[in-house]
């Protein structure tokens, strides 16, 4: 099955695949992609003159033409890098039966004018995507808004994204002219997971985080902690290690006390199966019918 094998496997596929009686064979390799990182794209001013075809979506969903694959671009923040993002890419790449994905990274400046301050360096989330297994190719510093310029560039047929509107930039919606040509695909949102989520999740614990830290070596300063809260979160620390350390005491003494109960126990019945046993000896010595009186 061609289509199967083109979504896992980089292959080489001969010009005469078509043709009845063709005796070449399709070579298929070990995808690059599992074994090595994505490559990052090529500088601006190569490849814009490579004859590239135009594709409906109807022959993509083919998995037509065979002599290359369908080019499919996906582009982001990707900030904290997760498994939201991870499942975006993972539909981006299996949109059509053969993907080349293509990922766009916004650099650190243009994301602060629109967006935001993220935590991860561009080189960082540039680093990160390129060991995401989806991805086969990475535009570094890519641009907010799409050009047919860009997309001439990097021969992109397809490009996707979720289909709520992206409000930025002065647009209602920056993908609305691909929308419009034809070229977009939607994917879907995971739904409890988001960079947004998991900085609110620090946000909200950040004297947690913060005290875990210092415990872990870090300085207040690195940490940016002043001089009064660094010793409030120490104290709050040796507090903590003084409770810990009477829970650990109260367990032992519970189990001491356990311990010494059950012992109390086993002793006060074998103390019972004596006296049973001692007075039952008496009374077979001294007792009306005992040996005693008999003689």
């Amino acid at each position: 099955n061609v289509s199967m094998l083109t979504s896992h496997y980089r292959i080489t596929q001969p010009s005469c695949l078509s043709s009845i009686g063709c005796s070449q064979q399709l070579r298929v390799q070990r995808p690059l992609t599992l074994r090595e990182p994505a490559v990052f794209a090529k500088e601006p001013g190569t490849d814009v003159d490579i004859p590239h075809n135009k594709l409906t979506l109807a022959q993509a969903r083919r998995g037509t033409p065979v002599h290359r694959p369908v080019r499919v671009y996906a582009d982001g923040i990707f900030d904290l890098f997760h498994s939201g993002h991870a499942r975006a890419l993972m539909q981006a790449k299996n949109l059509f039966p053969n993907t080349h994905l293509i990922v766009g990274v916004c650099g650190d400046k243009l994301t602060q004018k629109y967006k935001g301050y993220t935590v991860m360096t561009e080189a960082e989330r540039y680093e990160a995507l390129i060991h995401c297994r989806y991805v086969d190719e990475v535009v570094r510093d890519a641009p907010w808004t799409l050009t047919p310029e860009f997309l001439k560039k990097h021969r992109i047929d397809f490009v996707a994204h979720d289909d709520i509107p992206y409000s930025s930039a002065g647009s209602e919606d920056v993908y609305k002219h691909i929308k419009d040509a034809g070229m977009f695909v939607a994917t879907q949102r995971t739904e409890g997971i988001s960079t947004s989520d998991l900085i609110t999740r620090i946000v909200r614990n950040y004297d947690i985080y913060v005290r875990r830290n210092l415990q872990r070596g870090y300085t207040a300063q690195e940490l940016n902690v002043g001089f009064i809260n660094e010793n409030k979160y120490r104290l709050q620390n040796q507090v903590d290690k003084m409770k810990e350390t009477v829970r650990t005491v109260e367990e032992k003494s519970k189990h001491l006390v356990h311990r010494v109960e059950e012992k109390s126990h086993d002793l006060i019945l074998k103390w019972e199966e004596k006296s049973r046993e001692f007075i039952g000896n008496f009374l077979e010595l001294f007792g009306p019918d005992g040996a005693w009186v008999s003689v």
